[in-house]
């Protein structure tokens, strides 16, 4: 057994290897211990605390944690083993990589906690829509701008000519914003729905053959509830380029209602008629103070009355619809005045 353990093994030992690989899963179960042990005590120690942000820090910060834990016990294996200049060189760089990119992780995920926690309730209850539609672009800019900052220190670190690498970038960023001309135009899309204001979140929008309620403005793409309760997602593009019509921002709602009696009715009816319909309106405290009805025209069938009303934007549409049908129904039929519907007289001729 002695003899096996002392066998040389690409130009390590078979002990040496196995007390590698006992580090790393040792790191391994530490990290995994390390994760348990701030879940079940440090964290029911800062909820007792009277400030949020401590649980919000130890929420965040128990992942990157115990990969650190088992990065760092992988790095001392790997380091106590006898390997090549170009190995050693590859797994340094990979280390000081993978070191970078978990600081970013940490970074991230405390950042857009902190602006879940206290940013978005606080622009919840401001009247101003401006921040809502900012916080979602300042969270992924602030994502964004963070890995491609661990992006170039993460090479830096690891040797890499960081300018040269810039430089081969900007030769190749032609062809890349070529490639990329669909996003490249969504970002301005979304900067023009920005500047504009077109809409804000919140609002009720009709674009193309989608119609709902806009619920997030970002970047590249802005997501709509439609009327059945789908989210649409929408390149911003769409929007530099078709007719938007923004129903949240009518000062209330026109309502054009056609209704024909017979022609029977005498011209003091429809007087009567037209009266009893300003005096519907009139009493109707979910509609504006303005009307205009009349009789309008003579149809094929009917003595036509065309009434227009304005239903408030707080008001439910359908619900003071039916309310003004029913009132118009009830009072009609208790005048006597007849709806008419189409009519046909027939004239035979007998024979001789």
């Amino acid at each position: 057994m002695k003899d096996f353990f002392s066998t040389s093994f690409y130009d390590n030992t078979v002990g040496e290897w196995i007390a590698a690989l006992l580090i790393i899963i040792g790191g391994a179960l530490l990290g995994r211990f390390i994760y348990w042990f701030i879940g079940k005590y440090i964290k029911r120690w800062t909820q007792k605390s009277k400030y949020k942000f401590d649980d919000i820090l130890i929420d965040m910060i128990e992942e990157p944690v115990s990969l650190t834990i088992v990065l760092t016990a992988s790095w001392y294996a790997i380091g106590m083993l006898h390997l090549s200049a170009n190995c050693q060189n590859f797994t340094g760089h990979v280390f000081y990589i993978l070191i970078t990119f978990n600081v970013a992780w940490l970074l991230v995920r405390l950042i857009d906690a902190i602006i879940l926690e206290y940013l978005v309730p606080l622009a919840a209850n401001t009247k101003s829509t401006l921040d809502d539609q900012l916080l979602p672009i300042l969270r992924k800019s602030i994502k964004v701008a963070i890995w491609i900052l661990a992006f170039i220190v993460g090479l830096d670190n690891a040797g890499y000519n960081i300018g040269a690498l810039l430089a081969g970038m900007g030769i190749g960023g032609i062809a890349l914003a070529m490639a990329a001309k669909d996003t490249v135009s969504n970002f301005f899309g979304g900067f023009t729905v920005f500047i504009d204001k077109p809409f804000a979140v919140k609002d009720r929008i009709v674009i193309e053959d989608i119609d709902g309620i806009v619920e997030e403005i970002g970047i590249r793409s802005t997501r709509i509830r439609n009327l059945n309760g789908r989210v649409v997602t929408i390149p911003n593009s769409i929007f530099t380029s078709n007719k938007i019509e923004n129903i949240s921002s009518e000062p209330c709602r026109k309502i054009s209602l056609s209704l024909g009696l017979n022609y029977n009715t005498s011209p003091d009816r429809m007087k009567f008629a037209i009266e009893i319909l300003k005096e519907i309106v009139s009493n109707n405290i979910q509609l504006e103070n303005k009307i205009a009805v009349g009789f309008t025209n003579f149809g094929d069938f009917s003595l036509n009355i065309n009434l227009n009303y304005y239903i408030k934007t707080d008001a439910d549409i359908i619900e003071v619809q039916s309310e003004i049908n029913q009132e118009i129904l009830k009072r009609f039929n208790a005048e006597k005045l007849e709806f008419a519907f189409p009519t046909q007289t027939i004239y035979t001729l007998g024979s001789n």
